[in-house]
């Protein structure tokens, strides 16, 4: 059973379309799975509609919870909260925000303000994340990604261990970008060892974490 609330299709920078990264991902035996194209202000709106289509389409014939999301990408950190208003008003049922990953040049300030904002559900491979910006996070439901992304990996023993301190609530996802990169049951327990995680906290991280997540969209 697997979970995944980070994923991208050719909407944005993904090689395939949403219904069919949707069906790979059924076919892997996903349970869940939330399409979050890169988007910015302007554009977020309708990135947001046409993934939402093609999710209740998927969920009339298999069975899988598709998700209608978005990644605000690149955006300056005083835009934040608003895009990420916005975007839930515009029917995202998950905000991701592309976090200050250490292998992109992401803006500094960003993980500041995506874990400030209410409406923000995940912050994505948060890189370096200091504990002050972790305990925010914790104190207004922002879930920390442990990344199966090539690159953005890098930090994931950092941010468990910060997130373990700062009493911060963990997600895994794949960040995928075509079907290759979805996981397997397997493939994500590796990945959550890998950063460092003891066994007690698989659980969690793998399946009551997602869990909550989606109870609290209304899953």
């Amino acid at each position: 059973m697997v979970y995944d609330f980070h994923t991208h299709t050719s909407l944005s920078d993904g090689e395939l379309s949403p219904s069919e990264l949707i069906y790979q991902g059924y076919n892997k035996g996903y349970r869940v799975i939330c399409i979050t194209d890169h988007a910015g202000v302007g554009y977020s709106g309708r990135v947001i509609a046409e993934v939402a289509k093609d999710c209740d389409a998927a969920m009339q014939s298999w069975d899988i919870v598709a998700i209608s999301g978005i990644e605000l990408t690149y955006l300056p950190p005083q835009a934040i909260a608003d895009a990420a208003k916005q975007a839930k008003q515009a029917g995202a049922k998950i905000v991701v925000v592309h976090g200050e990953t250490i292998s992109e040049n992401v803006g500094p300030g960003t993980n500041l303000a995506a874990v400030s904002c209410p409406d923000v559900d995940i912050l994505a491979h948060p890189g370096l994340i200091t504990v002050e910006e972790a305990e925010l996070a914790a104190k207004n439901g922002v879930y920390l990604e442990i990344s199966a992304r090539k690159g953005h990996c890098l930090t994931n023993g950092h941010v468990a261990k910060v997130a373990n301190t700062a009493g911060a609530k963990l997600i895994l996802n794949s960040d995928s970008h075509t079907w290759t990169d979805l996981l397997t049951a397997d493939k994500a327990k590796a990945v959550a060892k890998g950063a460092g995680l003891e066994d007690i906290q698989l659980d969690e991280v793998l399946i009551t974490n997602p869990q909550e997540l989606l109870k609290r969209i209304g899953g």
